[in-house]
């Protein structure tokens, strides 16, 4: 009799004591993992929310719409358990079939109800997410482009592209999916909540009894399961660092006989990348079965006072209890719980789509080193008078590449930089075109400051010929205009017949027209530097 009075509750302090067990285990496995590696901050949630939701703002009306769907949609979570403890109840007792049918038919129109605006619901929200995060694709490509040279040489090209790539599409989720879903359960849980107050308030308070312990394991498992997700994002740029790094050299690799060794190092990283995997499935793998065995030890608890109650035909905890109300109450708690699971796996979506957007704001809060003045200038009627005027310039603090510089280059005159290697003729190059900022000094082009002219209007009257030969994809004609629209095709020619890339230019199939491959691959190195 004491067993049965106290049964509930010793089925809670065994599942409590698990819970313990488990979490103890968990904290031991993940406590000295804390490490990031090259992770660059921490950025608040509230902080990432507010920047996201902001890119959010412009569809707002979208949203609202969804919002409304899903409230239609919801009617079936809602209304649905009821609907099926009433046909319980009278299939049970006596029944006028048309009644009968007249429930089957609203249950079924529900259903119906709740499909199509789901699928309405999905079509606007993958929509409306593949614009947010094509525009905040744009914004960070926008701003790397800002970045100056000093900036970029410190970030490897793969981790950049992981940033446009990888981490956009896992915000994605939090718009196609997370944040409705979110809301949507939300308001099913209070719904599905009235609901059970209204049929049976004390059973609903044995049910609200497991709450308290989801939203402690909730806490707990938000701080591991974030650090998981960031160090399985930090082990993928790794690779695709390397990849990026390797597969651009691999003829070089092949060249040197080096296959071996860079497949060892790649073994490395991808075996990191395995177990950092690992971590994050271990976290989410604890996580989601807890609050799954918290819906069935509720329903072991409805099932025991329940039965009870209803085969004794006696009051338990203050109210009557009957099958119907067993049978609604069955459907309410899985009603009721599904969502909480889903509130579980969509907090370990949010928690990958949080890291995702930190990292991008990591490199969206990078400040351009080199900007324009707020009274920069255009650069108008250039004559060509180049000055140095005591410049000092180091790439690293107090390593100085050029010390008290000074010069005076006059129009038309041509000069030539003789020097050893790192003597800084290229960095002169580099500072003349203010791809960097010099310590000390001043750089004049007819005695205007470089400083006070905008880097755009300086730029535009360069032309440089790099040592590192770069081409892009695309056709000859799009390499040589970089896509400057208001060049002659005359004047393009004239160009090549003035560095003698118009003897093989004029020889191709299309001319200027001829498709280049990836970094011009289909030409040789000599015809490379001439088109660059």
């Amino acid at each position: 009799m004491v067993f049965e009075t106290y049964y509930p509750l010793i089925i809670m302090g065994g599942i409590i004591g698990t819970f313990a067990l488990i979490f103890i285990l968990t904290y031991a496995f993940m406590k000295n993992k804390k490490e990031a590696i090259g992770f660059d901050r921490n950025i608040p949630d509230s902080e990432i929310i507010k920047r996201l939701l902001a890119y959010a703002k412009p569809y707002w009306k979208g949203f609202l719409f969804v919002i409304a769907l899903m409230l239609f949609s919801i009617s079936y979570d809602i209304i649905g358990p009821y609907l099926i403890g009433r046909i319980q109840g009278m299939i049970k007792g006596d029944f006028q079939l048309k009644q009968l049918l007249l429930i089957i038919v609203l249950y079924a129109s529900l259903l119906i109800v709740t499909m199509v605006c789901s699928y309405v619901q999905a079509i606007i929200l993958q929509k409306i997410g593949q614009r947010i995060i094509s525009n905040i694709r744009m914004d960070l490509f926008e701003h790397i482009e800002k970045l100056s040279h000093e900036q970029l040489n410190h970030i490897p090209v793969g981790k950049l592209v992981t940033r446009v790539t990888n981490d956009t599409n896992g915000v994605s989720m939090m718009f196609t999916n997370i944040i409705v879903n979110l809301v949507k359960n939300c308001f099913v849980i209070l719904g599905v909540l009235i609901a059970m107050l209204c049929l049976n308030y004390m059973l609903t308070l044995m049910v609200l009894c497991f709450v308290p312990l989801i939203v402690l394991f909730t806490f707990i498992f938000r701080k591991f399961s974030r650090r998981a997700y960031r160090r399985v994002k930090d082990n993928t740029t790794d690779i695709n660092t390397f990849l990026s790094e390797n597969l651009s050299g691999i003829k070089i690799t092949q060249f040197f006989n080096r296959e071996d060794a860079k497949l060892e190092e790649f073994r490395e990283k991808n075996a990191r990348l395995g177990k950092s995997k690992f971590q994050q499935i271990f976290v989410f793998g604890v996580f989601r079965p807890m609050v799954f065995m918290l819906h069935h030890v509720s329903i072991l608890c409805l099932f025991f006072l329940g039965a009870k109650g209803a085969l004794d035909n006696t009051i338990i905890l203050g109210q009557a209890v009957t099958s119907e109300i067993i049978v609604s109450f069955y459907m309410y708690i899985s009603k009721f719980f599904n969502p909480i699971q889903n509130l579980a796996e969509q907090f370990n979506w949010l928690q990958s789509a949080f890291a995702s957007a930190e990292k991008i704001f990591t490199i969206m809060d990078m400040e351009p080193t080199v900007v324009d003045a707020e009274d920069a200038i255009e650069l108008q009627n250039v004559e060509g008078k180049i000055e140095f005027k005591n410049v000092w310039f180091a790439y690293n603090e107090n390593e100085w590449i050029l010390k008290d510089v000074s010069f005076t280059i006059e129009p038309k005159q041509t000069v030539a930089f003789v020097g050893s290697t790192g003597s800084g003729k290229t960095t002169i190059l580099s500072l003349i075109c203010r791809n960097y900022d010099i310590q000390k000094g001043q750089i004049l082009i007819d005695g205007i400051d470089i400083k006070k002219i905008k880097i755009a209007s300086l730029r535009k009257h360069f032309g440089q010929m790099l040592q590192d030969v770069f081409l892009f994809s695309g056709t000859i004609r799009d390499n040589i205009l970089l896509r400057e629209e208001n060049i002659s095709d005359e004047e393009v020619w004239e160009a090549c017949r003035y560095v003698n890339a118009d003897s093989f230019i004029s020889k191709l199939e299309k001319g200027l027209d001829y498709e280049i491959l990836e970094r011009g691959n289909n030409f040789s190195a000599g015809q490379r530097q001439l088109l660059s």
